[in-house]
């Protein structure tokens, strides 16, 4: 499994649930689950990578706006959503975090005081692999190693200047 066709059981998981992240992540589980155990050994890595690939302080900023506070778990939570949402939505929340503000399901987050997370995302090759061997996912299965955050946004996310300044649109979107 490489990262083309995980974004490829996602969008496949996407169109089969729906919108609800939690109902994704149980298709994409289900899809995982028809695969080779090799397949979804790798897919867990892919997904490792993924979140590893998205550890940046200018998104975890943002998950911390949208979200009214974002621990370390939340933010991997965050993060787990942002997958379940795919690849174009992944991409250009790397490019631009401030771009989340365009997002339908932040919008709506904005206006309903919703948080957005998805804890169920993160287990999708776990929950896979006990339904396909009976048998957890090998403790070996992945390594995951996460990048030094920005030192250029290591400051408090509840100064809503410098928040404001660096995520104008998020911040406007959440203003209270």
């Amino acid at each position: 499994m490489d990262k083309q066709t995980f974004w490829k059981l996602i969008e496949t998981a996407r169109a089969e649930a729906g919108e609800d992240p939690d109902a994704v992540a149980e298709h994409a589980s289900a899809l995982l689950a028809a695969l080779p155990a090799a397949e979804i050994r790798a897919a867990q890595q892919v997904l490792w990578d993924l979140l590893a690939e998205s550890y940046r302080s200018p998104l975890w900023a943002a998950a911390y706006v949208i979200n009214g506070g974002c621990s370390d778990d939340g933010f991997d939570y965050f993060r787990g959503w942002l997958l379940m949402r795919g690849e174009a939505a992944y991409a250009a929340a790397l490019a631009d975090p401030d771009s989340l503000a365009a997002h339908p399901a932040v919008r709506e987050a904005a206006e309903e005081g919703l948080e957005l997370w998805d804890e169920e995302a993160l287990s999708i090759a776990w929950t896979a692999h006990e339904t396909a061997t009976g048998h957890p996912l090998p403790a070996d299965s992945f390594t995951l190693s996460y990048p030094p955050l920005d030192p250029a946004w290591d400051f408090d996310f509840d100064d809503t200047a410098e928040t404001t300044a660096r995520l104008p649109r998020l911040s406007a979107l959440f203003a209270e």
